[in-house]
């Protein structure tokens, strides 16, 4: 049986604590699918389209086997996405309590909408502390942000702040 997973997130950008959760999930499920996602609550600094390349970069960088795919989706709810290719699995990547508490009551919903679970993974602990808006933060102030991205996001940040 093919497992599908799929790790959603709006990646703006993508971090090293992101591509740890998506390795680790590349070793445990058959296919995952990496799937940004257009959060209405954030402001975003990188188009969609940018991100999928940047993720897809990022990952060819580290290495990850073929068993990744990327792509975006803003066309309804996500689980209406894990059921058109196929997954049961949604996998979380779980910083802090306040992920926690944030995850869990859609992690129930998406289960009783379409039977999608969700799994939350921790993170390395070398990048707990590392969140997207954070990289926004320490980028749009002049700061170096390659200790929490992959080469490829830090050279694009570098070369558009």
């Amino acid at each position: 049986m093919n497992t599908i997973a799929v790790v959603p997130g709006s990646f703006d950008p993508v971090t090293l604590g992101h591509l740890d959760v998506i390795e680790r999930a590349a070793g445990i499920f058959d296919e995952v699918h990496v799937v940004v996602v257009h959060n209405p609550d954030k402001s975003a600094l990188l188009p969609i389209a940018q991100r999928v390349s940047l993720i897809q970069q990022a990952i060819v960088d580290g290495g990850v086997t073929g068993n990744v795919v990327v792509t975006s989706w803003s066309m309804g709810l996500l689980v209406d996405y894990c059921v058109e290719v196929g997954a049961k699995v949604l996998i979380k990547g779980i910083r802090s309590q306040i992920d926690v508490a944030y995850e869990t009551p859609m992690a129930i919903v998406n289960r009783n909408l379409a039977g999608v679970e969700t799994i939350f993974l921790l993170p390395d602990p070398a990048h707990a502390h590392v969140s997207s808006s954070l990289v926004r933060q320490v980028a749009g102030l002049g700061g170096d942000v390659a200790p929490y991205v992959p080469a490829a996001v830090a050279e694009f940040l570098a070369a558009h702040a």
